[in-house]
C-alpha cells in the first residue's frame, strides 16, 4: 500500500513538473518571441516571405528613425515630458502618501480605495470627458495637457507604494531618535525618508513607465500638435516601413527593461506587492 502511496506522490510530482516546464517555456515564447522578433527586424536589411533568414543586415533602419524628424521630436518629447510627470506626481502625491501612511483619520481607507478604483476601469471614457474641459481651458494640444492627462496613470503608484513604505517603519525608531535630541525634520530625513526610500523608488520607476508608455490620453490631448513615442506609433504601423517601426519598438522598450532591471531588487523583495495592501 506504501508503495502505491509513493509511486502515485512520485507520478503526480512529475506531472506537475512536466507542467510547469511546459508553462514556463510558453511564456518564454510568449513574452522573448516578439522582441525576438522586433531585433531581427530592426537589423535586416530586408526580409521576405518564404526565406528563412534576413537578406542581409544592416543599420540602416536605425539611422533612418534618428534622421526622421517627426520620429527625433516624438522622442524628444518622451524624454521631456515623462520626467516632468514623475516630478510632478512626487510633489502632489507623497505628502498624501505620507498622510495615508503614518496618520489614522476618518475616511483614510476610503480614500485609496476609491483612487484604486477609479484606476479600474478604461480611461477612454473619463478622456473624453476631460477633453471637454480641456476645450474650454485651451489646454488642447498643449504640453501642460499632455502632463495633466499622464499625472492620471501616475497617481495611484506614487501614493500607493510609498504609503506603504511609510506605514513599514517602525514608530519606535523615530521616537527613539526624537528621545535622542534629534529634531522632527533630522528624524524624518535621516530615518523615515531613508527607511522608506525603496519603495519611493519603486513607485517612481512605475511611475515613469506609466507616463512612458500612455498612448489613449496622450493622443486625444495632444494630436495633431503634439506625439510622443506611444502615440507616434500609430502613425508608424500604418506610413512607415516594417523595420522601422521594429527600431522604434525596441527604443520605446529600452525604458522599461533598464529601469525595471535597475530596480529589479525591490520589485522581488516585496516592494511593488506592499504597496498594494491596505493595513
Amino acid at each position: 500500500m506504501a508503495k502505491r502511496v509513493k509511486a502515485r506522490a512520485k507520478t503526480s510530482s512529475l506531472g506537475t513538473k512536466i507542467f510547469l516546464y511546459v508553462f514556463m517555456f510558453a511564456m518564454a515564447i510568449f513574452i522573448l518571441g516578439p522582441l525576438l522578433w522586433l531585433g531581427v527586424h530592426a537589423f535586416a536589411s530586408n526580409w521576405t516571405y518564404p526565406n528563412l533568414y534576413p537578406d542581409g543586415w544592416s543599420f540602416h533602419w536605425w539611422s533612418k528613425v534618428f534622421d526622421d524628424s517627426a520620429l527625433k521630436t516624438a522622442i524628444r518629447n518622451s524624454l521631456i515630458i515623462s520626467p516632468i510627470v514623475v516630478v510632478a506626481s512626487m510633489i502632489i502625491c507623497l505628502p498624501a502618501a505620507y498622510a495615508a501612511g503614518r496618520m489614522n483619520y476618518a475616511g483614510r481607507k476610503t480614500f485609496l480605495i476609491g483612487m484604486f478604483a477609479a484606476n479600474s476601469f478604461p480611461k477612454i471614457g473619463l478622456f473624453a470627458s476631460i477633453a471637454t474641459l480641456y476645450y474650454a481651458l485651451n489646454l488642447m494640444g498643449t504640453f501642460v495637457g499632455i502632463v495633466i492627462i499622464q499625472l492620471l496613470g501616475t497617481i495611484i503608484y506614487m501614493t500607493w507604494i510609498p504609503a506603504a513604505a511609510f506605514a513599514a517603519i517602525p514608530r519606535n525608531l523615530e521616537e527613539a531618535a526624537r528621545d535622542a535630541g534629534a529634531s522632527k525634520l533630522r528624524v524624518f530625513r535621516t530615518i523615515t525618508l531613508r527607511l522608506a526610500m525603496p519603495g519611493i523608488l519603486v513607485a517612481v520607476v512605475m511611475s515613469f513607465l506609466a507616463s512612458f508608455d500612455e498612448a489613449q490620453g496622450s493622443y486625444l490631448v495632444g494630436a495633431p500638435q503634439i506625439f510622443t513615442m506611444p502615440t507616434e506609433m500609430y502613425s508608424l504601423v500604418q506610413n512607415y516601413p516594417i523595420q522601422v517601426a521594429a527600431v522604434f519598438s525596441l527604443l520605446l522598450a529600452f525604458p522599461s527593461v533598464i529601469l525595471i532591471s535597475l530596480a529589479r531588487k525591490h520589485i522581488i523583495g516585496g516592494q511593488l506587492a506592499e504597496g498594494f495592501q491596505i493595513k
